[in-house]
């Protein structure tokens, strides 16, 4: 029901572009995340959109990435400027089934399957 795209290997100081597409039903109106896990690390959460539009970052990635909605397309978008080598990671969106943002994968119901991130220094 999402499915995430856009990843790929990237210098470090480059930008991506990672879309999350949703399918099968609608998640207008419900707070969507992106969270992204290294190898050996724990999942981590990166950023959020609620419901009506309002965002939160990771403090690591405050101000480098953005995340914003298609409400009409069904499509959540992050886009990552300004990337380092520790930013590589698979990178996962995520839907809740309300419009609150939260910060912990586990409260999160819908996961799409990952895109690999990976920045060269």
């Amino acid at each position: 029901q999402l499915q995430a795209s856009g990843g790929g290997l990237v210098q470090a100081g480059g930008s991506l572009r990672l879309s999350c597409a949703a399918s099968g039903r609608t998640f207008r109106g419900f707070a969507k995340g992106w969270f992204r896990q290294s190898p050996g690390k724990e999942r981590e959460f990166v950023a959020a959109i609620s419901g009506t539009g309002r965002t939160d970052y990771a403090d690591s990635v405050n101000g480098r990435f953005t995340i914003s909605g298609d409400y009409a397309t069904n499509t959540v978008y992050l886009q990552m400027n300004s990337l380092k080598p520790e930013d590589t990671a698979v990178y996962f969106c995520a839907a809740r089934d309300t419009s609150i943002v939260r910060y912990l994968g586990h409260e999160y119901r819908y996961w799409g399957r990952g895109t690999l991130v990976t920045v060269s220094s």
